[in-house]
């Protein structure tokens, strides 16, 4: 603890005519009061005693001394000179506290990297980088032809002079570094990062020819009057990123900076590998797997003006810019863009918000379009650009359903679709097989008395992983040793239920032994950098055969992949959840489109037991743009999203009554209102999960402004409540989870 600190806790508080408000990061909806000898600006950090702790928070501005019961406390220290944050940052952050309801100094904090949020100056540190030696730039590369990842590391160093070990450490494997130091061909070094704010633009690669549509595209962004956002609706496949690129190449050409934001970690690698190939200019990265410090130095590039381009997950959206000139949403449907813990916000409708703001360009881009931004291009709030052709020599995906009631399976694969398989690899294409279930067996049963091996915490059954003979659930995290007899009746006949990637792999390795099999999914690529490499040897076509989860479906491309087989999809079928559907939709859409992308025809075979479902054949005879305006439609009529305004109240307990109590007291002080709807006490989809009984209360109204009201009118009152001490509860504003 440093001397200021000390000094602040053992001086009493001196008298000062100066009091100030003060954001603090606790779960508080209010700001504190606090002498300051002096009145820093606003926005800029504070040090200040809460309760034992010492915490950083945002000084608000001045207010008038008021009578208190309270003794006020004083400021331990001032630790910035200004606002940390830009003004529009600053400016979004206290809209989208605003909007979703959260505390504030929660929210502020939530837009700082982590050494920030601790009091840390917001400078530059040295840090670890690689560069090529001598020799290693004078080497022959294809010396190296037989260590392909050394070849790959070391080409990588001589293009770009140096790379920090954030990027190595992303997009390359370890052992070839190291073989690359051991050989001395590369050097580590302490790299001071520069504060040079200005850098030029320049083109790595040559632009692809673009189809018309594509043009029009470009062009339609680049010739608009004012900026606005766009909605880039394009088939898989059909060359969303050349549009990205060409787009972004303007306005980088200006000297300005762009934003692009992707759903997942697993898709940064791969868009910074073709952004780097085509502009020379500074590309940092944003994400979780990044340390504090490079987390800190990628944010200091992007407010001081050192990065052309920072490439993040949904956090970056809150990244502070010295001159923002657009923003890109890559993949707008998917749900991992909304924060399901804490802060609940989502950064494609902040991205739209910011845009509005800055005055900048959004591009919303995906095959797969959420329902609500194809209501804002039918209202006319948003630009629609439109792809309908796949890109270069690729055609189309044909659809094929297997109807597999009565059929024998091995592990979830029919005897047609074993068949289809086998032809399209004796042709020397690859096969992608998916299923979104990780594991061997979704369940562990007993032959004997059918006994299911349940969570003790959760409402759910244990994982069988019997590569690692455990039983694991996938909710809470539980895990035990797998079982050799059951717990009930002592049998030794116990067994999997349903099918897991794991036991996927199994069998098609015994179906396909001439054929190496590749696993994808959270279980094969928890070690850094697994994901990159397995996904390089699917593109490469090391691996005819690919399994994988969701992890394979998002915007990944493998050119060599023509048959992409969908495994168990029936559950989302008759899912309760009003969303079930359209994410049906984005999914099956989103999966076929990995098969067929080059020049050979792609097909995707869907097996189910319900193959005269409406939802199915609506997808598969109308394609998704027409299916999601039917589901449009459907949503219109029962005033669900975008038609209606959707909040939910959880709450969780150990006791199930004190959670629905908590609620229920939450619902008393709702007022009654026509166009307010008020749903529950009900039990979440899972009620019991980590030892606690989880129960939500839903609240629709016709109107966003009124919503915004009535939770602004209420939620004073219902942090008094006595029932929700006995609780933890939150509030989620667009809810896109119900589970």
């Amino acid at each position: 603890m440093n001397a200021a600190i000390k000094a602040a806790q053992s001086t009493p508080p001196t008298p000062s005519s100066n009091v100030i408000q003060v954001a603090v990061p606790v779960p508080l909806a209010r700001l504190f009061d606090y002498d300051c000898a002096t009145v820093p600006a606003t926005g800029a950090r504070i040090q200040v005693p809460f309760g034992s702790r010492q915490l950083v928070g945002f000084c608000m501005g001045p207010v008038e001394p008021t009578a208190s019961a309270y003794k006020r406390k004083s400021v331990a220290r001032i630790i910035d000179d200004e606002r940390i944050l830009t003004e529009p940052v600053w400016q979004l952050l206290n809209w989208a506290a605003d909007y979703y309801q959260h505390p504030l100094g929660e929210v502020l904090a939530h837009g700082l990297p982590v050494f920030l949020r601790q009091g840390e100056a917001a400078n530059y540190q040295t840090t670890q980088a690689y560069r090529a030696t001598t020799a290693g730039q004078q080497l022959e590369l294809n010396d190296l032809r037989r260590a392909k990842q050394q070849q790959r590391l070391l080409a990588a160093l001589r293009a770009n002079a140096l790379l920090r070990r954030d990027i190595v450490a992303q997009e390359f494997s370890l052992s070839a570094l190291k073989a690359l130091i051991d050989k001395q061909l590369i050097e580590v070094f302490q790299h001071q990062p520069s504060t040079q704010r200005d850098w030029t633009f320049a083109i790595g690669s040559e632009p692809l020819q673009l189809n018309p549509e594509q043009a029009l595209a470009v062009a339609a962004i680049g010739a608009a009057q004012r900026p606005q956002t766009y909605l880039l609706e394009g088939v898989t496949g059909s060359g969303k990123t050349e549009v990205y690129l060409q787009a972004m190449a303007e306005v980088l050409r200006k000297g300005k900076q762009v934003l692009v934001i992707v759903p997942e970690i697993g898709l940064t690698p791969q868009t910074l590998q073709r952004f780097q190939k085509r502009f020379a200019v500074p590309i940092v990265m944003l994400h979780s797997a990044l340390t504090d410090r490079e987390r800190l130095d990628a944010w200091l590039d992007a407010k001081n003006g050192a990065a052309a381009i920072v490439i993040g997950t949904r956090s970056a959206i809150f990244t502070p810019f010295s001159r923002l000139g657009m923003i890109v949403i890559d993949e707008e449907h998917d749900s991992s863009l909304k924060q399901q813990e804490g802060f609940r916000y989502h950064a494609r409708d902040l991205a739209v918000v910011r845009g509005h703001k800055e005055q900048v360009p959004v591009i919303l881009g995906s095959a797969t379009p959420s329902l609500e931004s194809i209501n804002n291009v039918t209202q006319q709030r948003y630009a629609h650009l439109q792809l309908t052709q796949r890109a270069g020599q690729a055609r189309p995906t044909r659809h094929s359903v297997v109807d597999i009631k009565q059929m024998p399976l091995k592990a979830g694969l029919s005897v047609p679709l074993i068949e289809r398989m086998r032809e399209e690899l004796a042709r020397g294409q690859q096969v992608l097989v998916f299923i979104n279930r990780r594991g061997f067996a979704p369940a562990l049963l007993c032959h004997e008395c059918g006994w299911l091996a349940q969570c003790r915490r959760c409402d759910a059954y244990y994982t069988v992983h019997q590569r690692q003979q455990l039983l694991q659930c996938h909710h809470c995290g539980d895990q035990q040793r797998l079982p050799a007899q059951c717990h009930d009746c002592g049998s030794t006949q116990l067994v999997g239920r349903g099918v897991g990637t794991e036991q996927l792999e199994q069998s098609l390795t015994e179906l396909f032994p001439d054929y190496p099999v590749l696993r994808i999914d959270r279980d094969s690529t928890r070690k850094k950098g697994s994901l990159q490499q397995h996904l390089a040897d699917a593109t490469e076509n090391k691996y005819p055969l690919l399994v994988g989860t969701q992890m394979i479906a998002k915007g990944h491309h493998f050119p060599h992949v023509t048959l992409v087989a969908m495994l168990d999809i029936d559950g989302a079928l008759y899912s309760a959840d009003f969303r079930a559907a359209e994410r049906l939709g984005q999914l099956i859409t989103q999966v076929a489109g990995r098969a067929g992308r080059a020049s050979a025809p792609g097909t995707v075979v869907l097996q189910t037991h319900h193959p005269d479902h409406d939802l199915l054949q609506d997808l598969i005879q109308n394609g998704y743009a027409a299916f999601a305006r039917s589901l449009l439609k459907e949503r219109e009529l029962t005033q669900l999203p975008p038609f209606g305004q959707l909040a939910l109240f959880r709450a969780e307990a150990h006791e199930a009554q004190h959670a629905q109590a908590a609620l229920q007291a939450i619902a008393q002080h709702l007022p009654t209102h026509p166009e307010v709807t008020v749903l529950g006490p009900m039990p979440a989809v899972m009620e019991r999960r980590a030892g606690r009984y989880r129960y939500q209360l839903l609240l629709q109204c016709q109107q966003r402004g009124l919503r915004q009201q009535l939770l602004q009118h209420c939620l004073p009152q219902l942090t008094q409540l006595a029932e929700l001490r006995r609780v933890r509860w939150s509030l989620d504003v667009d809810p896109q989870d119900f589970s």
